[in-house]
């Protein structure tokens, strides 16, 4: 049963020290800022964090990165032209990096939601990346064999939810969060607005209220300025 709280530090006051840590976001579209920045503050700390990057400029993920709170990052994308936090903290072997091609970033969640135990992918065949995995040739071509991502939680950012907790996206924020979702002990939700249960089109639904554990409403400068321009339509 999906909970409401009414903070964003409510939401993750329950996470612990030397979690892993599922965070939706591709860059800074669809990454739950406000829930990061209460984890941030809540003092959280040895944490493993599996995103798309290893973060941006001075906020969101690159904060707790900045303040030595994560042990081990599993990215696809690590080094940006503002990923400067990253760069320092690597440099300096405060920090662990698992280098994952993003289809594979993307399955092996996938994969971790399914129940699957393995599978076996072409991509990284004959690189660095597949140094110590089982290969195995299939039908004249080689594989790789990879594992799961499971998550002890995941915290995503959506567009709406009802009240049971069932999410819809918006746009290019949806990326990585349905398949962490499934993939996380507990799932952390941000949404700009709750609506009653009912009120969402079953159709548009992507993230079914089962997944979603607890739940938080954080109005963010887009959310205000939609429903400016949606007042204004009316």
């Amino acid at each position: 049963m999906t909970k409401i709280v009414e903070s964003a530090s409510e939401a993750v006051a329950n996470i612990d020290d030397g979690s892993t840590i599922l965070i939706g976001g591709f860059g800074n579209a669809g990454q739950p800022m406000e829930l990061i920045g209460a984890l941030l503050e809540g003092g959280a700390k040895n944490l493993t964090i599996v995103n798309n990057n290893a973060g941006q400029a001075d906020e969101g993920l690159a904060l707790l990165i900045k303040e030595r709170r994560v042990d081990k990052i599993i990215c696809s994308f690590p080094r940006q032209s503002d990923s400067w936090h990253f760069d320092e903290a690597y440099r300096a072997g405060q920090i662990e990096l698992e280098l994952v091609p993003q289809g594979n970033l993307a399955e092996r969640l996938r994969a971790a939601g399914a129940g699957i135990g393995g599978f076996f992918t072409p991509t990284g065949y004959g690189t660095m990346l597949a140094e110590g995995k089982e290969i195995r040739e299939i039908n004249g071509r080689n594989y790789v064999l990879e594992y799961p991502i499971h998550g002890d939680v995941a915290l995503i950012k959506a567009f709406q939810a009802d009240q049971k907790g069932n999410l819809v996206y918006r746009k290019t924020a949806r990326n990585f969060g349905p398949v962490m979702a499934t993939a996380a002990k507990q799932t952390i939700v941000q949404v700009e607005e709750i609506l009653p249960t009912g009120s969402l089109d079953p159709e548009n639904i992507v993230t079914p209220s089962i997944y979603t554990d607890v739940l938080v409403a954080i109005e963010t400068e887009s959310s205000a300025l939609a429903a400016r321009e949606q007042g204004a339509k009316n």
